[in-house]
């Protein structure tokens, strides 16, 4: 008999998840505990735990109607861009499956956006849309029109900010949206086919429910990644103009990394977590009860 066999079958899986444990107490625990430790704490950058100070960095927090207003940003900038490319993405999905053919170049150009660096499309986008020399107003010039600085007001900037991520993120939800397509029984469009049903009534009363669960799947996965938008804040806007397009993300980083008030920013970062926890598991608990009536 070998002297594997002497080894209690109890110490194997111990042993093989014992390199994910130390990965995620060295990667995941120990920087959670720090930053509830800043959090609690007087801390800048030079000196960090430097006094307890309890909860009061978690007051100043709550009062500050910049850290009230950049959520409140965050929460408007991940729900319009989830929704719209949501939207865009389902359409773009049903379009390609309508070829009855795989994506091949036209997919690989419509997935372009997502493989590229998010500081990468933050320059172009910025580029096209300068005042001065950018391509658009240049465009616009060519044919006698008027230019347009879309980032120089409140509002233009803002939703721009959104434009660029959908341009951005909806080919990730076409993908996962095309997959889904891809699982519909050819046996349920046949049969809505011999009831009489058209394309359109197919579409909305067989395939759309089909892959619902799917999409409200990818609408929470969106929502998270919007909530931590700050790429192309950072490099589009800079917040601006003024504090239209600050969001939770760039707030913290600015009070961290600009007012060096870690303590703050460790508070603003635990709060903003989770109250955006909150909304994403609301979110998510309506998506089983919708999957458990459906079933």
């Amino acid at each position: 008999m070998s002297r594997a066999s002497h080894v209690p079958r109890f110490r194997v899986p111990r042993a093989l998840a014992a390199p994910s444990v130390v990965f995620l107490l060295v990667f995941a625990a120990y920087p959670l505990v720090y930053l509830i430790g800043l959090a609690f704490t007087s801390s800048t950058l030079a000196q960090p735990l430097r006094r307890w100070t309890g909860f009061d960095n978690f007051h100043s927090a709550l009062e500050s109607q910049s850290f009230s207003g950049s959520l409140w940003r965050s929460v408007v900038f991940a729900v319009a861009a989830a929704c719209v490319q949501l939207v865009l993405g389902t359409a773009l999905a049903l379009l390609l499956r309508a070829r009855a053919a795989r994506p091949g170049l036209l997919g690989t150009v419509l997935l372009l956006p997502l493989v590229t660096p998010p500081v990468m499309v933050g320059v172009a986008w910025k580029l096209l849309l300068a005042p001065v020399g950018g391509a658009l107003n240049g465009a616009l010039h060519e044919f006698g029109l008027p230019g347009v600085n879309p980032l120089g007001g409140s509002t233009g900037a803002f939703v721009t900010l959104i434009v660029i991520d959908s341009w951005q993120w909806t080919p990730f939800v076409m993908l996962l949206a095309y997959a889904a397509l891809l699982g519909v029984p050819d046996e349920l469009r046949e049969a809505a086919a011999l009831d009489g049903a058209g394309r359109l009534r197919t579409l909305r009363s067989v395939v759309l429910p089909y892959i619902e669960p799917t999409l409200l799947s990818v609408l929470t996965l969106k929502l998270v990644i919007g909530f931590k938008v700050f790429d192309i804040v950072y490099v589009v806007t800079a917040g601006g103009p003024g504090f239209s397009t600050t969001t939770s993300t760039y707030d913290i980083q600015r009070t961290a990394l600009q007012e060096f008030d870690v303590g703050s920013a460790a508070a603003a970062t635990v709060l903003f977590s989770l109250i955006i926890g909150l909304v994403v598991s609301v979110v998510a608990l309506r998506r089983k009860r919708h999957e458990e009536v459906a079933v």
